[in-house]
């Protein structure tokens, strides 16, 4: 339904609310990724409803605690380190932050907190058609993590905290359980 030449999934929303017209052309967009089946309804409208109502607000994602038991670790988990306006100051496959005098790479109730990125992004219209028109950049390549192109170009991200992490689509490990727990509902 979009154009094949598109590198990314932004790249193929920016092109439907380019095509959206009238009534329907959006101001503001909220993108679900594709490895995130089973994200949260009601996150999705706290993120549209936040990105709505903050008139200065052009970017927004959402973030949740790691569990107890989960390797921070792991490459395939997204971590996001936020300021103190709980703004994304930056995003890694690496452990972030990195506890310099722990051994272990599990989280614990003593240590610090570690937050997950989840795959879903809200943008303003206009900010969106700005983000596809820029290069991708040495930290987005470096990490594969485009949200990271944002962040080079000077736009913050809020990122909402949510208890409830949704399960992604990561590694074809993850396809077993996510199609497990779909058939289960």
């Amino acid at each position: 339904m979009t154009s094949p030449k598109h590198r990314s999934g932004t790249d193929r929303v920016a092109e439907v609310a380019r095509k959206l017209r009238g009534d329907f052309s959006p101001t503001h967009i909220i993108n679900v990724q594709g490895d995130e089946p089973l994200i949260d309804p009601k996150l999705i409208d706290q993120l549209a409803k936040t990105l709505v109502s903050a008139r200065d607000l052009e970017m927004i994602t959402a973030a949740s605690p790691f569990a107890p038991d989960e390797d921070i670790a792991n490459p395939n988990a997204v971590k996001v380190v936020l300021d103190a306006e709980k703004n994304a100051l930056y995003f890694s496959r690496s452990m972030i932050p990195f506890p310099r005098d722990e051994v272990s790479k599990k989280t614990s109730v003593n240590s610090v907190l570690w937050l997950r990125h989840q795959g879903i992004y809200g943008y303003s219209a206009r900010l969106l058609q700005q983000f596809v028109k820029w290069k991708p950049t040495r930290l987005e390549q470096t990490e594969q993590l485009e949200q990271l192109r944002a962040l080079e170009h000077g736009v913050k991200i809020r990122v909402v905290i949510t208890k409830r992490a949704s399960i992604g689509v990561d590694a074809p490990a993850d396809v077993e359980l996510v199609e497990r727990l779909l058939l289960s509902a």
